[in-house]
């Protein structure tokens, strides 16, 4: 069974680019799909958004629950993500000092799109037709 692809009186599948946004010809940093695949950029990136999804971490949770990610990448993808507003990080009282990290709002709002790319890079990644199934 075939998809069925709206389109508006330019041709564009409304279903891809509902908005005048995602409708250019070349990329656009303005673009949904490209903000959004900004947001989530960059390597490890993924992984620290999933360990911050359930509940807030300090730097060093952080660190064991992803062993081989360096402090210096940690550290940088955490301001990386505080940068774009996904993140927040406060500082602990008590010696010595902790910080505690914790998904925004629009870290959270991530979660839908992290879990369809797993599903459709594990159906990219067997080869099964139809990764939106």
């Amino acid at each position: 069974m075939g998809h069925q692809t709206e389109t508006d009186s330019r041709g564009w599948d409304t279903g891809l680019v509902p908005s005048p946004a995602g409708r250019t010809v070349r990329p656009d940093t303005r673009c949904p799909v490209e903000v959004a695949l900004a947001a989530i950029s960059g390597r490890w990136t993924t992984l620290v958004l999933r360990e911050l999804m359930h509940t807030e971490h300090s730097f060093g949770a952080l660190r064991e629950k992803l062993p081989e990610i360096s402090p210096k990448v940690l550290t940088e993808r955490l301001h990386t993500l505080r940068e774009r507003g996904l993140v927040t990080q406060e500082r602990l009282p008590g010696f010595p000092v902790r910080t505690s990290y914790a998904l925004t709002e629009a870290g959270r709002s991530l979660r839908p799109l992290l879990v369809e790319l797993y599903r459709t890079g594990e159906a990219l990644r067997d080869g099964r037709p139809g990764a939106d199934s």
